[in-house]
């Protein structure tokens, strides 16, 4: 037997009843469930950056878990179900792929189109979704940046802006005018660390951070997916070193940076034979 989506919607509504339910799940809400949801999200990406398929399946579940609860609970307080978003999703689908579906209509005949690129298909997306914020508030000015949720992890959510505001142009025209830039922000830190002003160190701090999110982007690499790749790299040349310290007797006073330092070295020519 395969259990089927009609299985799993019943099995939520088992777990909300008041009758025979599950405690823990009557007593949640949609702010009680964010936390774990961004938890499964980050999960999902884990399992994907570490090429653990066999885990992956089950961690993909658990996140759609979370959209089936959220629905459950919109359906409770007589919002929308769960059909309402599948629907939702489908007419937001076909509005923003023109050049697959030219009368958004799902079941329609396959015409060859005209090939489009990567770019243009980029380009319309972002004209469609302007379109659509002016239509959700046609009596106000128009916000580029205004629907960037401010709940985004900070290095995604200062590429998202940087994003946004170049399509009007605001934006360097190659990446050396960034470099320069993350110079000058560089020298502008060191003054506020020779200040001693800890709110005016934190500022410069956060400048070049954003400074260096826009190098990503020019450079077409993802900011949190780069450190996520270099915080494993620390993690793995870090326990390298801590294996030394343990076969030595475990005693990290006994060993100077110096030391430390050239297990560190070591631990990346070691990565270097393996590569």
């Amino acid at each position: 037997m395969s259990y089927q989506l009609q299985d799993l919607l019943y099995l939520m509504q088992r777990l909300r009843s008041p009758e025979g339910g599950c405690p823990w799940d009557r007593a949640q809400n949609f702010a009680s469930i964010v936390p774990h949801t961004l938890e499964e999200v980050y999960e999902v990406v884990d399992a994907i950056e570490r090429e653990d398929w066999g885990h992956l399946k089950g961690e993909l579940g658990d996140l759609f878990f979370q959209v089936i609860f959220y629905a459950q609970l919109a359906q409770e307080e007589g919002r929308f179900d769960f059909h309402d978003i599948l629907d939702a999703l489908v007419v937001k689908l076909l509005r923003r792929h023109p050049h697959v579906f030219p009368n958004a209509e799902l079941y329609q005949s396959l015409e060859a189109a005209p090939p489009v690129s990567m770019e243009e298909v980029g380009q319309l997306w972002e004209a469609i979704k302007h379109t659509e914020r002016a239509e959700e508030a046609p009596h106000q000015p128009t916000r580029h940046l205004a629907d960037i949720p401010t709940s985004l992890p900070g290095l995604t959510r200062a590429r998202k802006l940087q994003k946004r505001a170049a399509q009007v142009g605001f934006d360097w025209p190659d990446p050396s005018g960034v470099l320069d830039k993350i110079e000058e922000e560089i020298q502008e830190l060191r003054a506020a660390i020779a200040s001693g002003r800890q709110a005016e160190i934190q500022d410069e701090m956060g400048d070049l951070l954003f400074a260096q999110v826009n190098l990503c982007r020019h450079l077409k690499v993802d900011p949190e997916q780069a450190l996520r790749s270099t915080n494993r790299k620390f993690e793995r040349r870090f326990d390298f070193i801590e294996q030394q310290v343990q076969s030595a007797g475990g005693d990290w006073t006994r060993f100077s940076l110096q030391a430390l330092d050239a297990w560190w070295r070591a631990a990346k020519e070691q990565e270097k034979k393996h590569e």
